[in-house]
């Protein structure tokens, strides 16, 4: 029989959204925070030359500040106070995710449930702090070594820049949580999506003026769109793929009734890492790159050579790209599923696989399945970012055309699709208890 959940779903429709008075609200601020982000990305850092950036921007824009800055919605390009976007947040995050996995504390908050959850976030912003004003020095260091691009450096231009921009992170952070407070959910993910989707105009009118100026053939621009519509729809099913384990609950008493066994499904994604892996090998492969741009030919001769060799769409660049996404697949796979603990609930709830023993033998049998399903994932992120590697090594595509961008520009909204969804459903089963307390009422 279906449920009446079910039921709900296979007849849900956005049509209903005219009625969700609670989800209009939500959307409109999500609508109006992402704006809020959009602007700060506008807004330039005092003392910076903007003329003399720009240019030293497009000379090394192939690089990692090329990757970082369609995270960042152009903010690098212009340089604004928002420049460094999120990003230190997802890197503390991880850091906080991999310490769980040798930390017996971390570990131990991570099972206690909503108070331990957040200890968690509070030690995450405290990290967030650290990397950003990190970065954000690093960053005040580089413009002012350039020579041209600081009207005037010094000591105040060092502590400015540094607090300005480490200001702007937290800024998102606090932004982010709001959205996901207060909005549709997946703060921190809709902020890099707003970065990624709203420099794509500009840099698909690049593209096509490139076509325009015969630098990219015409045959190579339709190659791109039928490209990028089939990485869509490869990305859209393979994310949704999942490999589910069937659970069983064996019968239960309570007082004199006898409760029928019943069985479940635990589904295991089969791209259990998300865009992690393919975001940690480019900024592993692009940093040598950057380093030496920066240097301008004066860095050591070991430098000049590892940057001529991991250029865009040679060899040894794709084969150490293709490695790392193998790599990080893996092992961000093992630091967010954990097969032990898993097992320990199931056993707990009363739960089992059938044919499996509980306890141990369950988690060697869901590690077991998690890795061969995980070889999967992982050659499937590396199909999606290679391909569009070479056209942008080869054919001068922007980053935004990568398979990274793409990967997350359709994980994300799959997630927002699925929040919405649910808080339609929520609205629905909300009218369907009114109306049978009408009843019940009027009886």
């Amino acid at each position: 029989m279906v449920s009446a959940a079910e039921q709900l779903a296979a007849n849900l429709n956005f049509g209903a959204l005219a009625k969700a008075d609670e989800l209009k609200k939500r959307i409109w601020f999500t609508v109006g925070a992402l704006l809020v982000y959009r602007l700060g990305t506008y807004i330039p850092l005092p003392g910076i030359d903007p003329a003399a950036w720009a240019q030293l921007f497009n000379s090394q824009s192939g690089g990692i500040l090329g990757m970082f800055n369609m995270f960042s919605g152009g903010g690098i390009h212009r340089m604004a106070i928002f420049a460094l976007n999120i990003m230190p947040y997802i890197s503390a995050s991880i850091i906080v995710q991999l310490m769980t996995t040798v930390s017996p504390q971390l570990e131990a908050l991570k099972k206690e449930g909503e108070a331990g959850r957040k200890v968690m976030n509070q030690y995450t912003r405290y990290l967030t702090v650290i990397l950003a004003a990190f970065q954000s020095y690093g960053i005040a260091v580089g413009l002012q070594g350039t020579g041209s691009v600081v009207s005037q450096p010094g000591v105040f231009f060092l502590i400015s820049t540094t607090l300005t921009l480490t200001g702007g992170t937290m800024f998102l952070m606090w932004l982010g949580e709001q959205i996901t407070a207060r909005g549709i959910g997946n703060g921190i993910s809709l902020i890099i999506l707003a970065g990624i989707v709203a420099e794509l105009p500009a840099a698909i009118a690049n593209t096509l003026e490139l076509g325009r100026q015969g630098a990219i053939s015409t045959g190579l621009i339709l190659v791109i769109i039928i490209m990028a519509v089939v990485v869509i729809a490869f990305i859209v099913f393979m994310e949704r793929a999942q490999r589910r384990l069937l659970i069983q609950y064996p019968k239960r008493q309570v007082g004199n009734r006898m409760f029928e066994g019943q069985s479940s499904h635990l589904p295991l994604k089969l791209n259990t890492s998300g865009v992690i892996p393919p975001i940690f090998a480019s900024s592993l492969l692009l940093l040598p790159t950057t380093v030496a741009n920066f240097n301008a030919g004066s860095g050591p001769e070991w430098l000049t050579t590892v940057t001529t060799l991991l250029g865009h769409g040679r060899p040894l660049f794709l084969v150490l790209y293709l490695a790392l996404i193998l790599f990080f697949s893996f092992f961000y796979t093992a630091v967010v599923f954990n097969p032990t603990e898993t097992a320990d609930n199931l056993k707990k709830h009363g739960g089992f696989i059938p044919g499996i023993r509980p306890g141990e033998r369950t988690a060697e049998y869901i590690d077991y399945v998690l890795s061969r399903i995980t070889v999967v994932g992982a050659l499937y992120l590396a199909i999606v970012c290679l391909i569009p590697e070479i056209l942008i090594s080869y054919a001068a595509v922007p980053f935004y055309f990568g398979g990274t961008s793409l990967l997350i520009v359709v994980s994300v909204t799959m997630d927002t699709v699925a929040q919405i969804q649910g808080y339609l459903l929520a609205h629905q089963y909300e009218g369907l208890i009114k109306k049978s307390k009408l009843r019940g009422r009027n009886r």
